[in-house]
């Protein structure tokens, strides 16, 4: 069964990745900005974005809390930077790629990314699969080591995002950091690389909106779409078990796929699609067990309401 957590756990995983998705190619349409000025306007939208929800959800004892134990545990602390630093650069890479040729090979790494937190939960936290679960991830390791064979390596920007981000969701949870305390101090943190970068462009800001004028809509957009993707992935991370996470991450690297096929125009050859076709039918396999377990559910709540004494 699945509790009301899991629930909203997979709702906020799937619409984080539809967002995710929008943002891939968003970022091609803030030219003439480049991809780190693009990562700097993220990390400063969403700052004030994530300060008006926390306001607005009355959270801010939730930060105050986190800022105390900074104060009273530097290795606490320093553990915070660390996890600010890894989820910064994924940002930026993530705005980077479109712009130069590599979306396709970063959606690669967000396909071997889930495969690698699988592990992370069996070796660290001891997690289990259901027996569906397991041939998902069975069928999905087909199409990975079939990239293994046909290149027999990776570009770095797919070993940055596979083995990149599952060190910063173990560091999360062993910080015991609510999602958005946590998204409040790594925007926080990154703010002064943002600010240096923009007070560093070839163009100075003013020049750069006299000259594209829809900039002043493009960018706040794209600051806004950011912080809801984030939140909504950081959340999932939190309310999922850490294996369920990382096979519903699947959703997302798809997404990005044809995001970089179809819209950003990037080729793929056809011995490319024994890689990613055994994953998708992994992630098939998910998602009907999920819709199996839904309605297992809603018959046990009918026949429930049917037996309660009247």
């Amino acid at each position: 069964m699945i509790n009301s957590d899991m629930k909203k756990g997979v709702g906020y995983s799937i619409a984080a990745s539809v967002l995710f998705a929008v943002l891939y190619y968003y970022a091609t349409i803030l030219k003439p900005l480049e991809g780190s000025e693009i990562f700097a306007w993220r990390v400063i939208l969403g700052f004030p974005a994530l300060a008006f929800v926390i306001h607005r959800l009355q959270r801010w004892r939730e930060v105050r809390s986190v800022g105390e134990r900074f104060l009273k545990d530097p290795r606490y602390l320093m553990l915070q930077l660390v996890c600010s630093a890894v989820f910064g650069v994924q940002l930026w890479l993530f705005v980077w790629a479109p712009l130069h040729g590599m979306a396709l090979d970063v959606s690669m790494g967000y396909f071997l990314m889930p495969l690698v937190m699988v592990l992370a939960g069996r070796l660290f936290f001891k997690e289990k699969l259901s027996p569906l679960q397991r041939w998902a991830v069975a069928i999905a390791s087909v199409g990975v080591l079939h990239e293994l064979w046909a290149t027999w390596s990776f570009s770095w920007a797919t070993a940055l995002v596979a083995f990149g981000y599952p060190p910063y969701f173990i560091l999360r949870r062993y910080l015991k950091i609510g999602s958005l305390p946590a998204l409040f101090y790594d925007f926080g943190f990154l703010l002064l690389p943002a600010f240096y970068i923009l007070n560093h462009q070839d163009l100075s800001l003013l020049t750069q909106l006299s000259q594209w004028p829809r900039l002043y809509w493009l960018i706040p957009v794209f600051g806004l779409i950011s912080s809801l993707a984030l939140l909504g992935y950081l959340s999932a991370s939190r309310l999922l078990p850490l294996g369920l996470f990382g096979i519903l991450g699947y959703v997302e690297p798809i997404l990005l796929f044809w995001v970089a096929f179809l819209l950003l125009g990037e080729s793929v050859q056809p011995q490319d699609w024994w890689t990613y076709i055994p994953i998708w039918l992994a992630v098939v396999l998910v998602a009907f067990e999920g819709f199996w377990a839904w309605q297992l559910e809603l018959k046990y709540a009918r026949y429930r309401k049917k037996a309660k004494p009247r």
